[in-house]
């Protein structure tokens, strides 16, 4: 599990405190396309009896399915990769209108460090198309950072049926090699 070094020798662990917040925000819905960046939360609702852990065939379902899920009265969390972001545009029309709680935790590529090109243009265009769409967004690039951040994003979605997201940075999440499980 990746930790990330404050300058008093400890260390915040943002992973696990992706899931934690999103539990104390009484998240019941984890949707997601298997992404390492997100395993550590993904593992964790796994392993959640209280938690309807769903994996999609491509991002855009979880819109959907969060939909389906505020309408039966409980919340749910959208855990994807840039690269879905593209997937999820016109998807995201059914929150414009519909107007419930959307809650997104996006793991980037195509920015700092990125060996792939085929994830420089989405990952360029991922957050000014999410605003593009009516979704707050805000960029953790540090591991302290990403409590606060997603915390507030829960705030927003939750209580202001809101579309938000949160962008994990690539140089937050660490630099990817060819040989990781993509």
């Amino acid at each position: 599990m990746q930790q990330t070094p404050l300058q008093n020798g400890q260390s915040i662990d943002w992973k696990a405190q992706v899931y934690e917040v999103l539990k104390d925000f009484d998240v019941k819905h984890a949707a997601y396309v298997p992404d390492a960046g997100h395993a550590t939360a993904i593992e964790r609702f796994n392993a959640d009896e209280a938690v309807h852990s769903v994996v999609l065939t491509t991002e855009e379902e979880g819109i959907g399915y969060l939909a389906g899920a505020w309408l039966g009265g409980e919340r749910g969390v959208l855990l994807l990769q840039s690269s879905g972001v593209g997937n999820c545009i016109n998807t995201l029309a059914l929150q414009v209108c519909a107007r419930f709680p959307l809650l997104m935790v996006v793991t980037m590529r195509g920015d700092w460090a990125e060996f792939n090109q085929w994830q420089n243009p989405m990952g360029q265009a991922t957050e000014a198309a999410l605003n593009l769409m009516g979704v707050r967004t805000w960029r953790a690039e540090k591991a302290e950072e990403v409590e606060g951040l997603l915390r507030g994003a829960a705030t927003m979605a939750f209580e202001g049926d809101q579309a938000c997201a949160v962008l994990l940075s690539q140089q937050l999440i660490g630099k990817k090699l060819w040989n990781q499980v993509q």
